[in-house]
């Protein structure tokens, strides 16, 4: 490597930075602050018992007139048969009735989690026929406990795994039915092309999926939250920049998909964690889990 080659490596780690401090330079746009399709994550204790009248009304009072459109809720874990036990949400009714008359409009929605095996001892297996309808399943159980919809975060999942664009498939059919959404935590679009491969070599964990994957289940599904943790980005300009340029477009590249209509993808206010996308493109937020 010759003098030249050598600067030129020193100064990448700075020009990056530069780059990514630029992307979150300036003054944000009323429309960037919020378009009213925003999204807010709550915690299991809202469908597990321990909220009561008291709590859902401090809630409400703390997301009226902020933009919230989607109330996504722990309902799960999922167990690894795919099965989820009404005992996990006894209190769903209560919690969809309450946010229908303290916040008319918003969406109230299912969030399950769950493990996938991907070739380990335990965990759910998408692979069969089985796990898949089990999943369905549970889906029809919080529709029919009142959701509006069910959200899905599995992990980790790899780039190209056709399972789940199966299981998405299959999903696909009792939302439509009943006018519900079905939505799903995604990894981001790889930074550089091919790189979910290279870090398959080190790793099993899904970090990135390729734009044509990720195209794959923007088709299926009505909305997408797209994951920006786990960036190790020191600072907050530096994570808010990752978060411009890595998310700004990603349903644009992923092509057309049967979702919510909308204009450009919402960017997070302040040092939040992953940006909310409608997978036609439709704009939000994601604010933090509480």
């Amino acid at each position: 490597m010759g003098p030249g080659a050598g600067a030129a490596a020193r100064r990448a780690p700075l020009s990056g930075a530069l780059a990514l401090r630029i992307s979150y330079a300036g003054d944000l746009r009323d429309d960037a602050r919020t378009r009213g399709r925003d999204a807010y994550w709550i915690g299991h204790a809202w469908v597990g018992g321990r909220k009561r009248d008291a709590d859902l009304r401090a809630l409400a009072a703390r997301l009226r007139g902020t933009g919230i459109k989607d109330l996504y809720v722990h309902a799960g874990p999922l167990e690894h048969d795919g099965t989820l036990p009404a005992s996990r949400h006894p209190r769903a009714r209560w919690l969809v009735d309450g946010v229908r008359r303290e916040l008319p409009g918003v969406r109230v929605q299912a969030w399950l989690g769950g493990v996938l095996a991907n070739g380990g001892p335990t965990g759910l297996r998408l692979s069969g026929a089985a796990p898949r309808a089990a999943v369905t399943a549970s889906a029809r159980q919080v529709l029919d406990a009142g959701f509006a919809g069910v959200h899905f975060d599995l992990e980790p999942l790899r780039s190209g795994d056709a399972d789940y664009l199966a299981l998405l498939d299959d999903l696909g059919r009792p939302t439509r039915t009943r006018t519900a959404l079905l939505s799903v935590a995604a990894h981001p679009i790889d930074p550089l092309p091919g790189a979910h491969s290279a870090l398959r070599l080190v790793s099993d964990q899904g970090k990135w999926w390729s734009r044509e994957y990720f195209g794959e289940v923007a088709r299926r599904v009505d909305r997408i939250a797209v994951m920006s943790y786990d960036t190790w980005m020191p600072l907050e300009s530096s994570y808010g920049g990752y978060v411009a340029r890595r998310t700004g477009r990603p349903a644009a590249r992923a092509g057309p998909a049967p979702a919510d209509p909308g204009g450009p993808l919402g960017r997070p206010g302040g040092f939040a964690r992953s940006v909310a996308v409608s997978a036609a493109g439709g704009s939000g937020r994601c604010r933090s889990v509480g």
